[in-house]
């Protein structure tokens, strides 16, 4: 799964305990937290891998039984 073409907007939130969190407002539960701006990027960026691996596999699971379906790859640039 590629992001590179996509563009998100990330909120980082300086947590009173020290470090920060950050989530990104486009996909519902991509958040995450670090003790430096950089560690809460990387980590958000393996938080939205999850987050759409994790939507795709619930998708496949609830699909209706019987109806045939398709799947294709869509790029955005």
């Amino acid at each position: 799964m590629e992001l590179k073409k996509l563009t998100f907007t990330a909120v980082f939130l300086e947590v009173p305990e020290g470090g920060f969190s950050g989530y990104i407002e486009e996909i519902p539960g991509a958040n995450s937290q670090g003790e430096t701006l950089d560690e809460v990027k990387t980590n958000l960026i393996e938080a939205i891998h999850m987050v759409l691996e994790t939507n795709k596999i619930l998708s496949q699971k609830n699909q209706p039984h019987g109806l045939k379906s398709y799947r294709e790859t869509l790029s955005f640039a």
